[in-house]
């Protein structure tokens, strides 16, 4: 021990450490999914920034976990973006830096038990608002989220229900800090108790006091997953014969995946009318996806399009956000060179402007999202609130076929689904799809990366709405509200507090004792 209390005194080993310290949470997500992992995940990444020796090394510490975090949760782009990944990683992990402050800041030297019962308040809180921050679509959007990694854990998702994704990954810093504080400070260990103990009985409340969605029917959803197959031309004759096996299955809807149709088809009729004959010869409306050139207007759209057996049912929704460096580069005069040396969009996608709630037929309302949409809960939520009774994403993580990256995708839909009470459709061309329940729970098996095949889904329907989606992201604003407490508290004590070195106020004149002079012979 005293041997790396050494080396931490250097910084490059301090820095390195905090790296490889916030890189463990990846280890809870999909593709390893030691969910559990999650609730100790962050505690060695606490216990080295609480004992940096000055508050800018606790700013260091928080930069380089966020780092080593962003790293981690994005290095399957290594092979496409290379060392732009690198970049990316340091610009978004400097959103940690006064996350670290406020670790050292609470938990530093020996924290009372005041600073204990504060610190299980705000450090979750400052955790959630670096999480707002990157969530903006130009900074990546909201992927690997603390929280996202419950996804398969079913009073977690129960708590989604009520705050969304943003409540677990509140409760998860706070068991995390209560974890280090236990481990650490001796003297403070029953506030870290008592935060374990609420925590447990949040849960225990969210589970037996939460609304459960109410099932109301079904609905038989056929996803269609083409495989690995080079060319637009090839991919469409693969998934125009794996839909055609859905005949006498009786489908109420067919589901291709993103970038299935890489044709426009108002230029490209024949293949119109090749999908409205699938439609007639299944029985079932066909949600494609077009990326392609418009003919109607400038640039190239990601389009979610209805084909029914008499043609384009006049449904359409335009990707609205898209994947930076992707599908477009954030300030392309500045980081054009991006596309030098990775895989980065040599032209931007253009984006749609609105949501659309499809009407795939016997009452069935479809709310389709495209690929990276579905890691936003905002999307999910607005949509079933606009009336949408079933959730679709089409997707395509073929470029990154190989790595863990098609797991995690495929797990968001499972939180999406817990949030908003409805079910949800995650329809890719190279898998991983799945197919979730109104309460975020697995229907069916899951299409795996190496499956060429239509599936059809039985899939419950479900009415009412849960709190997230009547209230929204509500604990980002109890965590923002209580950043603007303690900063309002922090400025008002160094108001009130005395400046050091001040010179001393005037005051009266000194009066000057003038000694008599010494008498001769004395």
């Amino acid at each position: 021990m005293k041997r790396l209390g050494r080396r931490l005194d250097s910084p490059w080993w301090r820095s390195g450490t905090a790296a490889v310290a916030g890189a463990l949470p990846m280890l809870a997500f999909p593709a390893p999914s030691l969910w559990w992992f999650a609730y100790v995940a962050l505690v060695p990444w606490i216990l080295l920034v609480r004992t940096a020796p000055t508050g800018r090394r606790a700013l260091y510490d928080g930069w380089c976990g966020g780092f080593g975090f962003m790293l981690a949760v994005h290095h399957w782009l290594l092979p496409n973006l290379h060392v732009f990944t690198f970049v990316i990683a340091a610009l978004l992990g400097a959103l940690w830096a006064p996350w670290g402050w406020l670790v050292r800041r609470f938990l530093g030297g020996v924290p009372s038990p005041g600073r204990i019962a504060a610190a299980l308040l705000v450090l979750p809180s400052g955790w959630l608002a670096v999480e707002l921050v990157r969530s903006w679509q130009g900074l990546g959007g909201p992927w690997g989220m603390l929280g996202a990694s419950q996804w398969q854990v079913g009073p977690a998702l129960r708590l989604a229900s009520v705050g969304g994704v943003w409540l677990l990954s509140l409760l998860l810093v706070a068991v995390n800090v209560a974890v280090a504080v236990l481990v650490s400070v001796r003297a403070s260990r029953t506030p870290a108790l008592a935060a374990l103990l609420a925590t447990a009985a949040a849960t225990s409340a969210a589970w037996v006091w939460s609304p459960r969605p109410h099932v109301d029917g079904e609905a038989r959803v056929a996803v269609v997953q083409p495989g690995v197959v080079a060319g637009p031309g090839p991919r469409f004759d693969r998934e125009e014969e794996l839909a055609g096996r859905l005949a006498g299955q009786d489908p109420d809807l067919i589901v291709w995946g993103e970038s299935s149709v890489g044709y426009d088809l108002a230029s490209r009729p024949d293949l119109a009318r090749r999908i409205a004959a699938l439609s007639r010869e299944t029985g079932a409306p066909i949600l494609v996806n077009v990326d392609a050139r418009r003919s109607d207007r400038p640039g190239i759209y990601k389009s979610s399009v209805l084909i029914g057996p008499d043609g384009p049912t006049g449904d359409r929704y335009d990707k609205m956000r898209l994947v930076p460096f992707g599908e477009y580069i954030p300030l392309r005069s500045l980081f054009g060179w991006a596309t030098s040396v990775g895989e980065a969009a040599a032209e931007d996608r253009r984006r749609g402007t609105e949501q659309v709630v499809m009407d795939a037929g016997d009452g069935l309302r479809v709310g389709p999202m495209v690929c990276f949409e579905s890691a936003f809960p905002d999307i999910s939520r607005s949509l079933a609130r606009g009336g949408a009774e079933l959730l679709v994403a089409q997707s395509a993580t073929s470029t990154f076929q190989q790595s863990w990256a098609p797991a995690q995708h495929a797990s968001l839909a499972a939180l999406r689904a817990a949030e908003s009470g409805r079910p949800m459709v995650h329809a890719t061309l190279t898998g991983v799809s799945a197919v979730y329940g109104p309460e975020g729970g697995r229907i069916g098996p899951p299409l795996g990366t190496d499956a060429s095949t239509a599936r059809v889904y039985e899939v419950p329907l479900a009415d009412g709405v849960t709190p997230y989606a009547r209230l929204g992201a509500w604990p980002v604003h109890a965590a923002l509200l209580v950043l603007l407490a303690l900063a309002l508290l922090e400025g008002g004590r160094s108001v009130r507090r005395p400046r050091r070195n001040a010179p001393e106020p005037p005051g009266p004149p000194a009066h000057t004792v003038r000694e008599s002079p010494a008498r001769p012979g004395r």
